[in-house]
């Protein structure tokens, strides 16, 4: 049996590892051990990238859902909370204030909101179109699970990735979550958004009730995909769901996860989220090999977070400027737009649909 440093040696050098080793690597508990996976995961991440780190900005635009995913806060049955809309005008704006402060994409992210859906999608791809044709960031469409036609449209209208997080690859797990939906189906959301080419992101959510095992073999799944965007999050208890009441784990486990992630998707994007510990969160994960910052979100704008619906976004601590301090500060810098667009034309896949 191999020694943790020869699996983590060998994951540094090939790339690939079986879900056993990768479930030794979940395992580890030392505290050397843990520091030697994170700084594999440095040199990875640096040799690949060397010290820019990606930005990507959040506009959450509808709040409203048809599904009642048993851990989210905005699933359709959690009654008397504040939802919104934000009109094409304001989310247009909003893209725009982003790219201006030198942020690299525009996360156009909603629930599976009826009124989107309506009409063919209409407003959904009236929205992308807009963002592309009047401010020009490049666009990560997130609007849930779509029909397998709809691929095509959203790249037509300007996407440049489309995200649809499966959170774990047990199926059994999937369908007490996720309730009413098809986990063959979202799976194959990653593989038809690439056949129209779309850059995709998958995503695993930690604390949710899954067993080391099922962490190995979910990051295994997720790495065998071809996604170019890769992410682990930790599961925070929202109000008002059935897991309102669920322990939160610390970041130990989503730190593992990254830096394993990135030994097995050495020159993919792994995001480091603010939406689960806010900007105390950043150092650790940007530590543990991820090199893109997610959900920045400018204040004063009304817009919520998905984990954390209102952590650190009023105070502004999720703003662009505390970002890029702080990046600055741990030795690295901002991408620029054309670093970052030059990472999609070496990674969009070939349309085939």
């Amino acid at each position: 049996m191999l020694m943790i440093q020869d699996i983590i040696a060998k994951a540094e050098k090939e790339s690939r590892l079986t879900p056993d080793e990768i479930f030794e690597l979940m395992s580890i508990t030392d505290k050397g051990e843990l520091e030697e996976l994170y700084a594999a995961a440095r040199r990875v991440r640096d040799r690949e990238f060397g010290k820019k780190i990606f930005t990507y900005g959040f506009v959450y635009f509808s709040t409203y859902c048809k599904n009642n995913c048993t851990f989210c806060y905005y699933r359709t049955s959690n009654t008397g909370i504040d939802r919104y809309r934000k009109s094409k005008e304001e989310i247009v704006q909003l893209s725009a204030s982003l790219q201006d402060a030198g942020i690299n994409l525009s996360d156009l992210t909603m629930g599976e909101d009826p009124q989107m859906y309506k009409d063919g999608y209409k407003n959904l791809l009236d929205i992308i179109s807009a963002v592309h044709d009047e401010v020009g960031i490049n666009i990560m469409a997130s609007p849930g699970a779509l029909p397998q036609e709809m691929f095509s449209k959203v790249r037509d209208a300007g996407a440049d990735w489309y995200a649809c997080y499966q959170e774990t690859y047990n199926r059994g797990l999937f369908e007490s979550l996720r309730l009413n939906q098809s986990y063959d189906d979202r799976r194959n959301q990653k593989i038809w958004a690439m056949e129209a080419g779309l850059l995709a992101e998958d995503g695993m959510m930690i604390g949710l009730g899954e067993s080391v095992r099922d962490r190995a073999e979910t990051i295994a799944e997720m790495s065998s995909l071809g996604c170019a965007q890769v992410r682990a999050m930790t599961f925070v208890p929202q109000v008002g769901t059935p897991m309102q009441d669920f322990t939160p784990y610390d970041s130990t486990e989503e730190l593992k996860a990254i830096a394993i992630m990135r030994l097995l998707n050495q020159d993919k994007l792994i995001p480091c989220s603010l939406d689960v510990e806010g900007i105390a969160g950043l150092r650790t994960r940007i530590n543990a090999g991820a090199n893109l910052v997610t959900s920045i979100v400018p204040p004063s704008q009304h817009l919520a977070g998905v984990a954390q619906h209102e952590l650190d976004i009023e105070n502004g601590n999720r703003s662009v400027e505390h970002v890029f301090e702080m990046l600055e500060d741990m030795g690295h810098h901002h991408a620029s737009s054309a670093e970052y667009r030059s990472f999609l034309n070496a990674h969009r896949p070939k349309r085939v649909a």
